[in-house]
C-alpha cells in the first residue's frame, strides 16, 4: 500500500501491518520461529542470498520485525530500515560499519552520553579520527567538515540540553565532500521531524523512548537510503545486535497512537516551559519550544513541533536537585524518557551517567540541570506538582 497520501496518524497504526495479518486477525502476529523452512531449495537460496523476499533466520529478519521497520520506514520516508536490539544497537553498529581505521568523524560536543563514549574512548581505539565541535557553531562545523570528513553525526535537538542544530546546512556541507550525514531524530520523533527530508542519509532511533511510548520495550531503529541501511545490516547480522518479535510488537503496538502521544507531549512540555521560565528557583529553561530558545528560529524551520522533552536548572548547587526530585509525585525518577509518564532526573544519573563531573562540565551540562520528559498527565496536575517541588528548596 502506497502511504504517501496519508497522514502520519493513518501511516503510525496502518503501515507495515497490512500485508501480515493473518486468518482475520487484526493485530500482527508475533513470530518467534528462530528459522523459516523451505522445501524448494532454490527459492531457499534466493532468499538467502538477497535475490528474493523473506525469511531465514530470526537474527537476520523476522515478520514482526520487520512490520515495525516497515512502519517507522514510512514515517520517515526512508528507502530502508533495519533495527537492533537497543537504541545505542542503531547508533554504535552504524558507525562502526561507517567508519574504519583513518576514516573521520564530526560531530558535536552535546550528543547522548552514550554515543559521546564511542566518541571519546570507543573510536579513537580503531584508529578512528574524531573530531566534536561546540554544537551551535555551524562555521566551525562546517571549517571542519570541509577538512575532509566520511560521516557527519548530529542530534537535534541535543540530549539533555535541547539545544538545536541546523540540519540542512550541515548536511549540504557534508554533501560536498561525500560525508554520509547521520541524524539521531529521537527527541523529535517523525511527528516532529523528518532529517531526510532536510538533507540526512541516514536516520537513527532509539525506540525505546517515544516510538515504543511505555516504558516496556527496548529497541533501536536505522532508516535511510538502501544502500547505507544495507550496509549497516549485513554489519548487524553478524554482530549479533537483532531485535527480537516481542519487543518489536510492543513498539509497533505503542507507535499506533504516536501522534495522539506527541501533540499532547508537546503541548504540554511548552506550557510547563513557559510556566518555570518565570519560576523565581528556576535559573534557566531549555526548549526549543520558547522563543527566548537560541534555536528557536532552526527549530521552528525544521520541525512541526518542539517535542516533549524540557531540561531546566535550579538556582543553587546539586543540594537543591537531591531536595527537588524526590519531592515530586506525579514523575519517576528513573533514567529514560519519552513515556505516557512522566520521567525526571539528572544527567549524572540519566543521558550522561557514564561521564565524569569533569567531562559534563566540559560538555556545557550543570550538575544543577533536570531533564524532565513530559508525560500525557494533565498539564496543570504537572503544573501544580513542579510548584509544590519547588517550594521546598
Amino acid at each position: 500500500m502506497d502511504f504517501s497520501k496519508y497522514k502520519k496518524s493513518t501511516t503510525s497504526v496502518w503501515a507495515g501491518e497490512t500485508d501480515h495479518l493473518a486468518n482475520g486477525a487484526i493485530t500482527t502476529p508475533i513470530v518467534k520461529s528462530v528459522a523459516f523452512a523451505y522445501t524448494d531449495l532454490d527459492e531457499w537460496h534466493n532468499v538467502a542470498t538477497g535475490k528474493a523476499d523473506g525469511y531465514i533466520y530470526s537474527r537476520n529478519t523476522n515478520p514482526t520485525v520487520h512490520v515495525l521497520e516497515e512502519k517507522i520506514r514510512i514515517l520517515e520516508g526512508a528507502e530502508a530500515a533495519t533495527s537492533f536490539a537497543t537504541g545505542m544497537g542503531a547508533i554504535s553498529n552504524t558507525l562502526f560499519a561507517l567508519l574504519g581505521p583513518g576514516k573521520r568523524v564530526v560531530s558535536i560536543k552535546d550528543t547522548y552520553g552514550g554515543a559521546s563514549r564511542l566518541f571519546l574512548d570507543f573510536l579513537p581505539r580503531y584508529q578512528i579520527n574524531v573530531t566534536l565541535c561546540e554544537t551551535v557553531d555551524f562555521d566551525e562545523l562546517e571549517a571542519e567538515i570541509a577538512k575532509g570528513c566520511d560521516v557527519l553525526y548530529l542530534e537535534t535537538p541535543t540530549n539533555p540540553t535541547l539545544k538545536v542544530v541546523d540540519i540542512t546546512r550541515l548536511a549540504a556541507a557534508a554533501k560536498k565532500v561525500g560525508a554520509i550525514t547521520v541524524v539521531d531524530n529521537t527527541f523529535a520523533t517523525p511527528i516532529n521531524q523528518n532529517p531526510l527530508a532536510l538533507g540526512a542519509d541516514l536516520v537513527v532511533h532509539s525506540a525505546t523512548k517515544f516510538l515504543g511510548g511505555h516504558s516496556d520495550a527496548m529497541g533501536g531503529v536505522l532508516c535511510g537510503t538502501k544502500e547505507l541501511v544495507d550496509k549497516v545490516f549485513q554489519f548487524r547480522e553478524i554482530n549479533g545486535a537483532s531485535l527480537q518479535a516481542d519487543p518489536a510488537y510492543m513498539i509497533a503496538r505503542g507507535m499506533k497512537t504516536l501522534e495522539l502521544r506527541i501533540e499532547r507531549q508537546n503541548a504540554s512540555a511548552l506550557k510547563i516551559a513557559q510556566h518555570l521560565k518565570a519560576h523565581p528557583k528556576v535559573s534557566d529553561v531549555f526548549y526549543p519550544g520558547l522563543e527566548t530558545h537560541p534555536g528557536h528560529a532552526i527549530a521552528k524551520a525544521q520541525m512541526s513541533g518542539f517535542g516533549g522533552i524540557l531540561s531546566f536548572s535550579l538556582h543553587g548547587s546539586y543540594d537543591n536537585v537531591k531536595k527537588f526530585l524526590p519531592k515530586l509525585q506525579f514523575v519517576h525518577l528513573a533514567a529514560s524518557l519519552g513515556s505516557v509518564s512522566t520521567l525526571a532526573g539528572p544527567p549524572r544519573t540519566t543521558s550522561h551517567v557514564e561521564l565524569t563531573e569533569e567531562q559534563r562540565k566540559q560538555l556545557g551540562i550543570p550538575e544543577s540541570l533536570i531533564r524532565y520528559s513530559v508525560g500525557i498527565e494533565n498539564v496543570d496536575d504537572l503544573i501544580d506538582d513542579l510548584d509544590n517541588a519547588l517550594s521546598s528548596i
